[in-house]
């Protein structure tokens, strides 16, 4: 999934993450862009946008941070070098929040992301489905 995640957006690193209050802890990984992140690794919440989904509950994404005024004075953009990134909330059954399905790039992207977020969605969705399924086993 993580590889139709960046066939669809044309970004080099996409990840599944578990987000809560206090961590993100990177579940699955696909780097191409040697942004150096695995599977298990966490970066710290508050430098993060998966933090804002987190409590908003709302998909994120930008074509090119630097040509949006809201997105080009962010820290997390400024901390992790991105130019572009999306990223959709995976909501479980019950309506808990689980984490995020996220994509980033150092460049711009030439192509609105706002077309690839419905099918980024769906994944996302998938994903939840598939995590609470795994919860009925347990």
């Amino acid at each position: 999934m993580l590889e139709e995640v960046c066939a669809l957006t044309g970004m080099g690193f996409a990840a599944v993450a578990r987000v809560t209050s206090e961590r993100w802890i990177a579940c699955q990984v696909l780097d191409r862009i040697e942004f150096g992140m695995k599977p298990g690794d966490e970066l710290q919440i508050k430098t993060t946008i998966c933090d804002e989904i987190r409590q908003s509950a709302r998909s994120v994404y930008i074509d090119h941070v630097g040509a949006h005024a809201e997105w080009r004075t962010h820290h997390t953009p400024a901390m992790y070098g991105f130019e572009s990134y999306i990223s959709v909330p995976i909501l479980l059954a019950d309506g808990s929040f689980f984490g995020t399905l996220c994509a980033i790039d150092p460049t711009e992207r030439h192509i609105s992301l706002a077309d690839s977020l419905p099918l980024i969605e769906a994944m996302a969705g998938r994903i939840a489905i598939e995590l609470d399924r795994l919860r009925a086993l347990a």
